[in-house]
């Protein structure tokens, strides 16, 4: 039997297994030992107790991809220890499911506050912007005044001439928009749920049409972005886009002024906010 040593499947299993509460599925009893049985796991997971117990002994051959979700369900595993059992089982990382972002933490929106003259933001695979600063808001768009469901970059792009006329070259901005988005979601597995987006952007938006059809892919990246604000003037900001770290469904950009004067006058705006 192959000896089951720490950083193996059948070690990481068993250790999953021994750290659940049974009762917290319901289970009462003496029990021996800690943690779920054997059985009980492969039960939750609906897979032959002698394979899972063939696993946590290292034998039996390399898992699929769908036992290893059934199984990852049964010890419910969070998304990073999910990951891990996909490593550790066959080598590779699961295939992205993409889940819609459900807001931020009280932690990522302090984050984007302190940073009071540089715009700040948090979208999900999709573009829509689910966070901001009141940088942002002076700067970029007060997001707090358009319902939820319309927060969306592209949809803003496309189809809010007010914001299409700040952009001091829209159409270099637009394409890249779009070649970034299609990137984004299909890095998100959101192949199914951009589907709709893009009927509705194609049909308001000859230029997102034709833009889409050209079947661009670039990463967001950094660059400088130069806008044409009723109050600044043309600025030009400098961004950065960021993963989020334990949240693959968001992604952090961050606008700094590149000069100091500029800086001073988004701080000032942003704080007559408040």
């Amino acid at each position: 039997m192959p000896i089951n040593t720490p950083g193996t499947l059948a070690a990481f299993l068993k250790d999953r297994r021994v750290k659940l509460d049974p009762s917290a599925f319901g289970l009462s009893g003496r029990r021996r030992t800690p943690g779920l049985r054997r059985e009980e796991v492969a039960q939750r997971a609906n897979i032959s107790p002698t394979w899972y117990t063939w696993l946590e002994q290292g034998r039996g051959g390399a898992p699929s991809a769908d036992v290893l979700n059934r199984i990852a369900n049964g010890l419910m595993l969070t998304e990073p220890e999910r990951e891990h059992l996909f490593m550790l089982g066959l080598g590779r990382p699961p295939e992205v499911r993409y889940k819609p972002a459900e807001g931020v933490t009280p932690r990522l929106q302090r984050l984007l506050d302190s940073l009071d003259a540089s715009p700040a933001l948090i979208k999900t695979a999709m573009w829509d912007v689910v966070a901001w600063n009141r940088a942002a808001a002076v700067v970029l768009t007060d997001y707090g005044t358009i319902a939820p469901e319309k927060r969306n970059i592209l949809r803003l792009i496309f189809s809010n001439p007010a914001i299409r006329a700040k952009q001091h070259d829209w159409e270099t901005l637009a394409r890249f928009v779009v070649a970034a988005f299609r990137a984004d979601v299909a890095r998100a597995g959101a192949g199914s749920e951009v589907s709709k987006l893009v009927e509705e952007l194609s049909a308001v938006s000859a230029d997102f049409e034709r833009l889409w059809q050209e079947n661009d892919v670039r990463v967001h990246g950094d660059g400088v972005k130069r806008l044409k604000h009723p109050k600044l003037g043309t600025i030009d900001l400098e961004y950065s886009a960021f993963a989020v770290d334990g949240r693959p469904d968001l992604g952090l950009v961050i606008y700094n002024p590149v000069d100091p004067a500029t800086a001073a006058e988004i701080r000032k705006l942003a704080s007559d906010r408040d």
